[in-house]
């Protein structure tokens, strides 16, 4: 007899599954389309066709892949950030209320605090040198551009004005002072201290007294100019 598979559908819910079967199972399904046999289905044949049936795999439904799966949802948390910290009340500063000289000539800073009591240095300036014993008579006159009187000076105004009233006529140009008088090295309490832009009276090492710029007043103060000549007018 020619042998002749069949193909067995088994439908389980909504799917399909396409089995072929061999060996006696395929040999015992003949029908009437066989040339060689009438023969029906057999026991022999039966039960070899239920174990092939049997062997047939378990069809996943779409059901039971709904159960098979699980989705894990993962769990967000969200950090709200505190609320900010209230600012800082403002400080207040008290008032420095000593009274400083701060100003800048051309190449030179001048910072010093005005003294109402005269140094030992200062005293001693003004015993021994009649210049600076007059000049010391106009401490805390404001400076004034172009002053030249004990209501206002600038630089040149004072000197001047110091020497006027000791019977020595001086310029009014601090660049001129340059060609006045004698240069010296060692200076002397009343010599003229000279610098570019600016005129002094020496005090002592390391002090003058002199109107320095605006907002400031006629002090003893350190010696602030760079690059200085000595003059001495006699």
């Amino acid at each position: 007899m020619r042998a002749k598979t069949r193909a067995v559908a088994a439908a389980t819910g909504a799917a399909l599954v396409v089995v072929p079967l061999t060996g006696a199972a395929a040999a015992a399904l003949v029908t009437d389309e066989s040339a060689d046999s009438g023969a029906r289905l057999d026991a022999a044949a039966y039960t070899a066709y239920s174990n092939d049936i049997a062997d047939i795999p378990e069809v996943t439904t779409a059901s039971k892949k709904k159960d098979a799966y699980t989705i894990d949802t993962p769990t967000v948390k969200v950090k709200v950030p505190p609320p900010p910290e209230p600012e800082p009340e403002p400080v207040v500063v008290a008032e420095d209320t000593t009274s400083y000289e701060s100003t800048t000539s051309t190449a030179t800073t001048v910072s010093s605090v005005e003294t109402t009591t005269p140094s030992a240095d200062v005293q001693a300036a003004i015993s021994g040198s009649a210049v600076i014993a007059e000049a010391s008579k106009y401490v805390g006159v404001p400076y004034v551009s172009g002053g030249s009187t004990p209501s206002g000076f600038d630089c040149s105004g004072f000197v001047s004005y110091v020497y006027g009233q000791l019977g020595i006529s001086l310029p009014r140009s601090s660049g001129s002072y340059y060609s006045v008088g004698t240069r010296v090295s060692t200076p002397q309490p009343g010599d003229i201290i000279v610098t570019p832009g600016h005129v002094a009276i020496y005090a002592g090492p390391n002090l003058q007294i002199d109107a320095a710029t605006p907002g400031t007043t006629i002090q003893f103060r350190a010696i602030w100019q760079t690059g200085q000549v000595y003059v001495r007018v006699t």
